[in-house]
């Protein structure tokens, strides 16, 4: 294998690789944030390298933190009550369907 090969396949590893964490954070944000976290905090250990402290202090999910800005109230960090962000309207919704053709007459 050349050069040119292999530096073709590592660029589509990295593609894979980042199409995989964006579907992973978009479909499971829950549990990618749980794994994010614990990453983080394997690396924020004492003893540590002043260089995996910050990574681990970069990969720390916002919300682990206490001053993520998002206004969800999920922390109670933010300022705002969750059941009272809930009270504001249902969360579920009735579907409508409608036709995409419509009949003759």
């Amino acid at each position: 294998m050349n050069a040119g090969l292999v530096a073709q396949y590592a660029v589509i590893a990295l593609l894979v690789a980042a199409s995989a964490v964006y579907m992973l954070r978009r479909l499971a944000p829950t549990r990618s944030a749980r794994w994010q976290a614990s990453v983080a905090r394997r690396l924020l250990k004492p003893g540590r390298g002043a260089f995996a402290q910050r990574i681990g202090h970069a990969l720390q999910p916002r919300a682990a933190t206490g001053h993520c800005g998002d206004s969800c109230g999920t922390c109670g960090s933010c300022g705002t009550d969750a059941s009272a962000s809930a009270s504001a309207g249902p969360e579920e919704q009735p579907l409508t369907f409608r036709p995409y053709f419509r009949p003759r007459s």
